[in-house]
């Protein structure tokens, strides 16, 4: 199962402005989808509506029935939109109810055009052929593009046909079916692969989707991976021979050799030396160079499919002031990639003679109760405050905005102006 497509999918419209674009393209391309289905009744109508012919309890019937199993097609194309995407297991249900009612739907066209006064071969081959079109489109999700026009092909002349020779009789009949199969073969046909598209589209932006989420995990992990792995390569060897010196210091004193105080001086020796090591590892590591790290956040952001625009990039700032400012493009970036449903984010960076000033907002801000809490920003605040700098967080419905000042000169720690209305929040 495609755990990208097992989220919540279609939304309503008190949540489209929170929507990610995934959601909000599967909802217009469901609804419009729907729309076609709704056509049913409508051309039930258009058949009857001014002719006084095509009146009557015979009308009637082939509209409400017509009503019916257009509700009816719709709650079968949502439930296997449900099987297309992953979230449901069957539609056998829904796709039962349809089955049952499409030949009902058609002998209600039969009827009506039976009942009519002078009824067209024309319009009573499309009335009788519009509900298993209809019900071809509502299974479409689960047929390929070959056997949906196939099956297209078959059943819309077939039953307009049918139809016709029952209604009128072969002999009316027979001048129209040619005209009348043509007619209703391409309409069906048309229809089913205009529908089916829409319905792969929906699969093709969702698989998107769950890469973006993959190569945002797969960069994390990389970055773990290589972390671990200069550990291990530092430290591994290191270790080993501390535990080689420690046994044998511990069974000369056993013995009571005097080489015994030598060895463990020569582990006291090795693990001094391993601690400057792995500290020379983790600075490594620690380092934050602000081009770097705005180049590493371009890419990052890109691979989970993030539009960035940079601003102010080639400023010159002090050394410390650009290492602070690094670290805030390190930790936004991070909360972007992990915490948002963005599809933009800007990185604006602007100095002045007193200050340099780091604007980094995107727009895949989730609601504030839905919001990770974490000690991502209150680290922020306490590293720029050690130089007399500042961070301001501001959030909106679908803007998140972290705004970073570092002084250019030194001076003293002055505490954040504003706080966060929801501490050590991400985005």
């Amino acid at each position: 199962m495609n755990p990208a497509r097992t989220s919540a999918g279609a939304i309503g419209l008190a949540g489209w402005s929170r929507a990610s674009n995934p959601q909000r393209f599967e909802t217009y391309n469901r609804w419009t989808l729907y729309f076609l289905l709704a056509f049913e009744p409508v051309f039930a109508l258009m058949l009857f509506s001014g002719s006084t012919e095509y009146t009557g309890a015979g009308a009637l019937a082939f509209l409400v029935a017509s009503t019916v199993h257009c509700a009816l097609a719709i709650m079968a194309t949502r439930a296997c939109l449900g099987v297309y995407l992953g979230r449901a297991g069957s539609a056998r249900r829904e796709l039962w109810l349809l089955a049952v009612g499409t030949p009902l739907t058609v002998g209600a066209a039969i009827f009506w055009a039976g009942s009519s006064a002078n009824p067209s071969p024309i319009a009573t081959g499309f009335a009788a052929a519009i509900a298993p079109v209809i019900a071809v489109l509502a299974v479409s999700p689960l047929l390929s593009a070959g056997r949906l026009v196939l099956v297209s092909v078959i059943v819309g002349p077939v039953a307009a046909v049918l139809a016709t020779m029952i209604a009128l009789g072969p002999a009316t009949a027979a001048g129209g079916v040619i005209p009348l199969v043509i007619s209703t073969g391409l309409v069906a046909v048309g229809a089913a692969l205009s529908f089916r598209i829409s319905v792969w589209m929906i699969g093709v932006v969702w698989e998107q989707e769950q890469r973006r989420a993959v190569d945002a995990r797969l960069a994390v992990a990389e970055e773990r991976l290589r972390f671990s792995r200069d550990l291990h390569d530092v430290f591994g060897r290191t270790l080993s021979t501390v535990a080689v010196k420690s046994e044998l210091a511990a069974e000369l004193a056993r013995r009571g050799d005097d080489r015994a105080p030598d060895q463990m001086l020569e582990v006291r020796r090795i693990a001094q030396d391993a601690l400057r090591e792995v500290r020379a590892v983790v600075d490594g590591y620690r380092a934050a160079d602000l081009p770097t790290e705005v180049a590493g956040a371009r890419e990052i952001l890109r691979s989970a499919g993030v539009d960035v625009l940079v601003a102010g990039e080639g400023t010159d700032l002090p050394p410390r002031s650009q290492e602070a400012l690094a670290w805030v493009v390190r930790e936004a970036v991070t909360n972007v990639v992990r915490h948002a449903d963005a599809d933009r984010c800007v990185i604006e960076l602007r100095a002045s003679p007193d200050a340099a000033t780091l604007r980094i907002s995107n727009d895949g801000a989730r609601p504030a109760d839905a919001a990770r809490v974490g000690a991502g920003l209150n680290g922020l605040r306490e590293r720029l405050a050690t130089l007399g700098g500042t961070l301001d967080v501001h959030r909106n419905d679908t803007e998140f905005t972290l705004i970073a000042v570092v002084p250019l000169v030194g001076g003293p720690p002055v505490p954040p102006t504003t706080a966060d209305p929801t501490p050590g929040a991400t985005p």
